[in-house]
Protein backbone atom coordinates (compact mmCIF):
# COMPACT_ATOMS: atom_id res chain seq x y z
CA UNK A 1 0.00 0.00 0.00
CA UNK A 2 1.37 3.40 -0.99
CA UNK A 3 2.38 5.63 1.90
CA UNK A 4 0.98 8.62 -0.01
CA UNK A 5 -0.51 9.22 -3.45
CA UNK A 6 2.35 11.66 -4.11
CA UNK A 7 5.08 9.14 -3.23
CA UNK A 8 6.70 9.22 -6.67
CA UNK A 9 6.88 13.03 -6.70
CA UNK A 10 8.18 13.15 -3.14
CA UNK A 11 10.90 10.57 -3.78
CA UNK A 12 9.65 8.01 -1.25
CA UNK A 13 8.07 5.46 -3.58
CA UNK A 14 10.87 3.05 -2.60
CA UNK A 15 9.08 2.66 0.75
CA UNK A 16 5.65 1.86 -0.70
CA UNK A 17 6.13 -1.90 -0.58
CA UNK A 18 8.88 -1.93 2.03
CA UNK A 19 8.91 -4.90 4.38
CA UNK A 20 11.00 -4.77 7.57
CA UNK A 21 13.96 -7.12 7.77
CA UNK A 22 13.56 -9.59 10.61
CA UNK A 23 15.56 -12.59 11.77
CA UNK A 24 12.88 -15.16 12.47
CA UNK A 25 13.48 -18.44 14.35
CA UNK A 26 15.61 -21.00 12.51
CA UNK A 27 17.16 -18.32 10.30
CA UNK A 28 19.99 -19.22 7.94
CA UNK A 29 23.40 -17.59 7.63
CA UNK A 30 22.26 -16.03 4.36
CA UNK A 31 19.33 -14.41 6.15
CA UNK A 32 21.66 -13.23 8.90
CA UNK A 33 23.86 -11.57 6.27
CA UNK A 34 20.84 -9.80 4.83
CA UNK A 35 20.04 -8.46 8.29
CA UNK A 36 23.66 -7.37 8.83
CA UNK A 37 23.71 -5.42 5.58
CA UNK A 38 20.34 -3.86 6.42
CA UNK A 39 21.68 -2.71 9.81
CA UNK A 40 24.73 -1.12 8.20
CA UNK A 41 22.54 0.68 5.66
CA UNK A 42 20.10 2.00 8.27
CA UNK A 43 22.42 2.83 11.17
CA UNK A 44 25.12 4.30 8.94
CA UNK A 45 22.65 6.46 7.05
CA UNK A 46 23.14 4.71 3.68
CA UNK A 47 26.80 5.73 3.73
CA UNK A 48 29.33 3.63 1.85
CA UNK A 49 31.22 1.14 3.97
CA UNK A 50 34.44 -0.57 2.91
CA UNK A 51 35.16 -4.20 3.63
CA UNK A 52 37.96 -3.23 6.01
CA UNK A 53 35.51 -1.10 8.03
CA UNK A 54 33.01 -3.85 8.70
CA UNK A 55 32.66 -5.02 12.29
CA UNK A 56 33.70 -8.61 11.65
CA UNK A 57 33.64 -9.68 15.32
CA UNK A 58 30.14 -8.33 15.85
CA UNK A 59 28.98 -9.93 12.60
CA UNK A 60 30.32 -13.31 13.76
CA UNK A 61 28.48 -13.03 17.06
CA UNK A 62 25.21 -12.39 15.26
CA UNK A 63 25.77 -15.20 12.76
CA UNK A 64 26.52 -17.57 15.66
CA UNK A 65 23.34 -16.57 17.47
CA UNK A 66 25.29 -15.15 20.40
CA UNK A 67 23.65 -11.72 20.07
CA UNK A 68 20.37 -10.38 18.71
CA UNK A 69 19.80 -7.83 15.97
CA UNK A 70 19.21 -5.23 18.69
CA UNK A 71 22.63 -6.04 20.18
CA UNK A 72 24.25 -5.73 16.76
CA UNK A 73 22.57 -2.35 16.19
CA UNK A 74 23.95 -1.22 19.55
CA UNK A 75 27.48 -2.34 18.67
CA UNK A 76 27.41 -0.51 15.33
CA UNK A 77 26.07 2.69 16.91
CA UNK A 78 28.78 2.62 19.59
CA UNK A 79 31.60 1.75 17.20
CA UNK A 80 34.43 4.03 16.11
CA UNK A 81 33.09 3.57 12.59
CA UNK A 82 29.85 5.32 13.56
CA UNK A 83 31.62 7.96 15.63
CA UNK A 84 33.98 8.85 12.79
CA UNK A 85 31.09 9.25 10.39
CA UNK A 86 28.56 11.06 12.54
CA UNK A 87 29.86 12.12 15.97
CA UNK A 88 33.27 13.75 15.74
CA UNK A 89 32.62 16.02 12.76
CA UNK A 90 29.03 17.12 13.44
CA UNK A 91 27.39 19.69 15.67
CA UNK A 92 25.81 17.98 18.68
CA UNK A 93 22.24 18.84 17.67
CA UNK A 94 22.93 17.27 14.30
CA UNK A 95 24.24 14.15 16.06
CA UNK A 96 20.97 13.85 18.01
CA UNK A 97 18.93 14.27 14.82
CA UNK A 98 20.91 11.48 13.17
CA UNK A 99 20.74 9.19 16.19
CA UNK A 100 16.95 9.49 16.28
CA UNK A 101 16.75 8.92 12.54
CA UNK A 102 19.15 5.96 12.49
CA UNK A 103 18.00 4.18 15.64
CA UNK A 104 14.31 5.07 15.92
CA UNK A 105 13.57 5.64 12.25
CA UNK A 106 11.96 9.06 12.59
CA UNK A 107 12.65 12.76 13.06
CA UNK A 108 12.70 14.55 16.44
CA UNK A 109 9.24 15.53 17.66
CA UNK A 110 10.12 18.60 19.72
CA UNK A 111 12.99 20.57 21.21
CA UNK A 112 12.61 18.96 24.63
CA UNK A 113 13.48 15.58 23.13
CA UNK A 114 16.72 16.94 21.71
CA UNK A 115 17.57 18.71 24.98
CA UNK A 116 16.98 15.49 26.91
CA UNK A 117 19.54 13.64 24.81
CA UNK A 118 21.98 16.54 24.92
CA UNK A 119 21.84 16.51 28.72
CA UNK A 120 22.29 12.74 28.83
CA UNK A 121 25.29 12.95 26.52
CA UNK A 122 26.89 15.73 28.57
CA UNK A 123 26.29 14.10 31.95
CA UNK A 124 26.66 10.37 31.28
CA UNK A 125 28.49 10.12 27.96
CA UNK A 126 27.93 8.98 24.41
CA UNK A 127 27.34 5.29 25.12
CA UNK A 128 24.67 6.04 27.71
CA UNK A 129 22.89 8.21 25.18
CA UNK A 130 22.97 5.43 22.57
CA UNK A 131 21.58 2.98 25.15
CA UNK A 132 18.70 5.38 25.84
CA UNK A 133 17.44 4.95 22.28
CA UNK A 134 17.95 1.21 21.97
CA UNK A 135 16.65 0.35 25.45
CA UNK A 136 13.62 2.63 25.11
CA UNK A 137 10.04 1.41 25.12
CA UNK A 138 9.60 2.95 21.69
CA UNK A 139 12.42 0.86 20.22
CA UNK A 140 11.10 -2.32 21.87
CA UNK A 141 7.56 -1.67 20.64
CA UNK A 142 8.66 -0.81 17.10
CA UNK A 143 11.50 -3.25 16.45
CA UNK A 144 11.88 -5.67 19.34
CA UNK A 145 14.96 -7.90 19.47
CA UNK A 146 15.24 -9.06 15.88
CA UNK A 147 13.78 -6.44 13.52
CA UNK A 148 16.24 -4.09 11.83
CA UNK A 149 15.29 -0.43 12.48
CA UNK A 150 13.74 1.27 9.46
CA UNK A 151 12.29 4.65 8.55
CA UNK A 152 8.92 4.82 10.28
CA UNK A 153 8.62 8.57 9.85
CA UNK A 154 6.94 8.28 6.44
CA UNK A 155 4.08 6.17 7.80
CA UNK A 156 1.12 7.18 9.95
CA UNK A 157 1.24 5.18 13.17
CA UNK A 158 -0.47 5.29 16.53
CA UNK A 159 2.75 6.19 18.33
CA UNK A 160 3.91 8.88 15.91
CA UNK A 161 3.12 12.57 15.69
CA UNK A 162 2.03 13.92 12.33
CA UNK A 163 4.73 16.59 12.44
CA UNK A 164 7.31 13.82 12.15
CA UNK A 165 6.21 13.16 8.56
CA UNK A 166 7.17 16.59 7.22
CA UNK A 167 10.35 16.74 9.28
CA UNK A 168 11.57 13.44 7.86
CA UNK A 169 11.99 15.19 4.52
CA UNK A 170 14.50 17.54 6.12
CA UNK A 171 16.58 14.53 7.19
CA UNK A 172 15.95 12.15 4.29
CA UNK A 173 17.27 13.41 0.96
CA UNK A 174 16.62 10.51 -1.38
CA UNK A 175 17.05 6.77 -1.67
CA UNK A 176 20.50 7.06 -3.30
CA UNK A 177 21.70 9.81 -0.95
CA UNK A 178 23.65 9.31 2.28
CA UNK A 179 23.69 11.29 5.51
CA UNK A 180 27.25 12.42 4.83
CA UNK A 181 26.63 13.59 1.25
CA UNK A 182 23.92 16.18 1.78
CA UNK A 183 24.22 19.78 0.67
CA UNK A 184 23.44 20.95 4.22
CA UNK A 185 26.77 19.62 5.52
CA UNK A 186 27.14 18.97 9.24
CA UNK A 187 24.67 21.61 10.44
CA UNK A 188 21.39 20.78 12.16
CA UNK A 189 18.40 20.58 9.85
CA UNK A 190 15.71 21.06 12.49
CA UNK A 191 17.18 23.21 15.28
CA UNK A 192 15.43 26.43 14.20
CA UNK A 193 12.15 24.69 13.50
CA UNK A 194 12.15 22.84 16.82
CA UNK A 195 13.01 26.06 18.66
CA UNK A 196 10.00 27.80 17.09
CA UNK A 197 7.82 24.72 17.55
CA UNK A 198 7.01 25.11 13.88
CA UNK A 199 6.40 22.74 11.00
CA UNK A 200 8.56 22.70 7.89
CA UNK A 201 7.35 22.44 4.34
CA UNK A 202 8.04 19.20 2.51
CA UNK A 203 11.20 19.65 0.42
CA UNK A 204 11.60 17.11 -2.36
CA UNK A 205 14.61 14.79 -2.00
CA UNK A 206 17.16 14.60 -4.78
CA UNK A 207 16.06 12.53 -7.74
CA UNK A 208 12.43 13.64 -7.41
CA UNK A 209 10.50 16.66 -8.54
CA UNK A 210 12.62 16.90 -11.71
CA UNK A 211 15.74 17.88 -9.80
CA UNK A 212 16.77 19.36 -6.46
CA UNK A 213 14.33 21.45 -4.51
CA UNK A 214 16.08 24.52 -3.14
CA UNK A 215 18.38 23.83 -0.18
CA UNK A 216 20.75 26.46 1.27
CA UNK A 217 24.46 25.68 1.16
CA UNK A 218 26.26 24.33 4.22
CA UNK A 219 28.03 27.70 4.60
CA UNK A 220 24.66 29.39 4.96
CA UNK A 221 25.73 32.63 3.29
CA UNK A 222 24.58 34.54 0.23
CA UNK A 223 27.22 35.91 -2.15
CA UNK A 224 27.92 39.61 -1.72
CA UNK A 225 28.16 40.04 -5.49
CA UNK A 226 25.25 40.37 -7.86
CA UNK A 227 24.59 38.02 -10.77
CA UNK A 228 26.26 40.42 -13.21
CA UNK A 229 28.66 42.01 -10.70
CA UNK A 230 26.66 45.23 -10.99
CA UNK A 231 27.62 48.17 -8.79
CA UNK A 232 24.62 50.30 -9.67
CA UNK A 233 22.53 51.57 -6.78
CA UNK A 234 18.88 50.74 -6.22
CA UNK A 235 16.73 47.94 -4.89
CA UNK A 236 18.44 44.56 -4.65
CA UNK A 237 16.63 41.22 -4.59
CA UNK A 238 17.67 37.81 -3.32
CA UNK A 239 16.83 35.00 -5.74
CA UNK A 240 16.85 31.38 -4.54
CA UNK A 241 17.22 28.94 -7.41
CA UNK A 242 16.95 25.15 -7.51
CA UNK A 243 17.84 22.49 -10.11
CA UNK A 244 20.11 24.69 -12.23
CA UNK A 245 22.71 23.15 -14.53
CA UNK A 246 26.31 24.17 -14.10
CA UNK A 247 27.49 26.00 -17.25
CA UNK A 248 30.07 23.42 -18.29
CA UNK A 249 30.30 20.01 -19.89
CA UNK A 250 28.94 17.49 -19.04
CA UNK A 251 25.72 19.11 -17.87
CA UNK A 252 24.55 16.47 -15.45
CA UNK A 253 24.88 18.08 -12.03
CA UNK A 254 22.09 20.29 -10.72
CA UNK A 255 22.67 22.79 -7.96
CA UNK A 256 20.88 25.16 -5.61
CA UNK A 257 22.18 28.72 -5.46
CA UNK A 258 21.36 32.24 -4.26
CA UNK A 259 22.11 35.57 -5.90
CA UNK A 260 21.73 39.24 -5.08
CA UNK A 261 20.36 40.99 -8.15
CA UNK A 262 19.66 44.72 -8.76
CA UNK A 263 16.10 45.51 -9.80
CA UNK A 264 17.17 46.67 -13.26
CA UNK A 265 18.82 43.28 -13.92
CA UNK A 266 15.99 41.17 -12.51
CA UNK A 267 14.23 40.35 -15.78
CA UNK A 268 17.46 39.50 -17.63
CA UNK A 269 18.65 37.34 -14.74
CA UNK A 270 15.41 35.35 -14.61
CA UNK A 271 15.68 34.68 -18.33
CA UNK A 272 19.23 33.34 -17.87
CA UNK A 273 18.13 31.13 -15.00
CA UNK A 274 15.32 29.70 -17.11
CA UNK A 275 17.73 28.92 -19.98
CA UNK A 276 19.94 27.02 -17.51
CA UNK A 277 16.99 24.88 -16.40
CA UNK A 278 16.74 26.53 -12.99
CA UNK A 279 13.59 26.77 -10.90
CA UNK A 280 13.10 29.95 -8.90
CA UNK A 281 12.19 28.98 -5.34
CA UNK A 282 11.74 32.56 -4.06
CA UNK A 283 12.42 36.21 -4.81
CA UNK A 284 12.69 38.53 -1.82
CA UNK A 285 13.91 42.05 -1.19
CA UNK A 286 17.46 41.83 0.16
Amino acid sequence: MAITAAASRLGVSAFNDFKPVELRPNWTKEEAQVAINAVYKQVLGNDYIMKSERLSNAESLLCNGSITVRDFVRMVAKSELYKNKFLYNNFQTRVIELNIKHLLGRAPYDESEVIEHLDLYQNEGYEADIDSYIDSEEYSRSFGENVVPYYRGFNTQTDQKTVGFTRMFQLYRGYANSDRAQVGGNKSRLASELGRNGVSAVVNPSGSGEGWAYRPSSKGVTPNQTFRNSTREGRVYRIEVAAMNLPRYPKVRRISREWLVPYEDLSTTLQKIQKMGGKVASITLA
